[in-house]
């Protein structure tokens, strides 16, 4: 369930009022009339359940609210009601399924900030693959992978396709290709500091690796773990299961082939380079693909649901 906060100029503040009225996933309303000072205004409060939360968020932007007042939601983590019990029945679908796509494309699009931390995380991460990759660690491997930040940009990019944010695209790609490149050529740079302090060898690169040679190794297998992790992460965003975005960060060899790319590349091995950057592309490809069409199907899922909600509505007033 959210708690929506809402902020309406007076000639606009019956209608939101009706509309959230109307809506049978609403309840606890609650309006404070010219309570509001920045902006000015009324204050209209109400808990929502979320299999309708999306609805009533179109709704009040197709009236406008946000132009001249606020709309604010924070999720609910108890409520004690009879009314809100009711509330969850009568809205159509469910809570666990429902997809709030305004909350969806805010948390992402935070994703998509070049920030220091952003850079620091992949190239720690990708570093710490470099030596995993050396040493045919796989432990160093997962752990790489769970640091890594890159599945957030990966994220909003598929969200901003969906909805044709431009400008969120770009910010995505942006994030994505100046920190690979960045995280890379950092790994080139520690890779080589390594060898010159006689930690690491051209030699352990060469040297069979069976745990961790999949790394640089694409075929069919590639595209099919990366199509599922694709499918797994968007639904554990849309879904707020954090514990298996987890497990998707695992299973996703992105940030490892980044550096196996830079180490591959540090020795001169460009063979090996070449196949790591074919891993590479072939999993943030595969996670696109399948993150989008996740969304596209859960979206067209919640529009029959709410065409047909709307439908035995009609009949049952009729």
């Amino acid at each position: 369930m959210l708690h929506l906060r809402v902020i309406a100029p007076k000639d606009q503040s019956e209608a939101v009022a009706d509309l959230l009225a109307a809506d049978p996933g609403v309840t606890h309303l609650v309006v404070l009339p010219g309570v509001a000072r920045q902006p000015r205004g009324d204050l209209i409060q109400c808990d929502v359940v979320r299999e309708s939360a999306d609805n009533v968020l179109q709704g009040l932007q197709r009236l406008g609210v946000e132009a001249r007042g606020g709309i604010a939601a924070d999720d609910v983590e108890l409520t004690i009601s009879a009314a809100a019990d009711r509330a969850a029945e009568e809205a159509p679908g469910s809570g666990a399924d429902a997809v709030v796509w305004d909350e969806i494309a805010a948390k992402t699009g935070e994703q998509t900030e070049l920030s220091g931390t952003y850079l620091v995380l992949i190239i720690v991460a990708t570093m710490i693959a470099g030596i995993g990759v050396l040493l045919d660690q796989p432990i160093l491997i997962v752990g790489a992978m769970v640091v890594g930040p890159e599945f957030g940009p990966l994220a909003a990019l598929c969200v901003a396709l969906l909805r044709r944010r431009l400008g969120v695209i770009g910010r995505s790609v942006q994030a994505l290709t100046v920190g690979f490149l960045a995280a890379m050529v950092a790994t080139v740079l520690s890779t080589w500091a390594l060898t010159a302090a006689g930690l690491v060898s051209k030699e352990m690169l060469l040297a069979d690796r069976p745990l961790t040679d999949f790394i640089w190794r694409p075929d069919a297998l590639s595209w099919v773990v990366g199509l599922l992790a694709g499918v797994a992460g968007m639904l554990s965003l849309t879904s707020k299961k954090s514990g298996s975005l987890v497990g998707v960060l695992i299973s996703v060899t992105t940030v490892p082939a980044a550096a196996n790319v830079a180490v591959a590349a540090a020795y001169g091995v460009w063979d090996e380079a070449g196949g790591s950057a074919l891993q590479l592309v072939i999993n943030v490809c595969a996670i696109v693909v399948a993150g989008l069409l996740t969304l596209v199907v859960q979206q067209l899922w919640w529009w029959n649901l709410a065409r047909r909600s709307r439908r035995s509505r009609r009949s049952a007033a009729g």
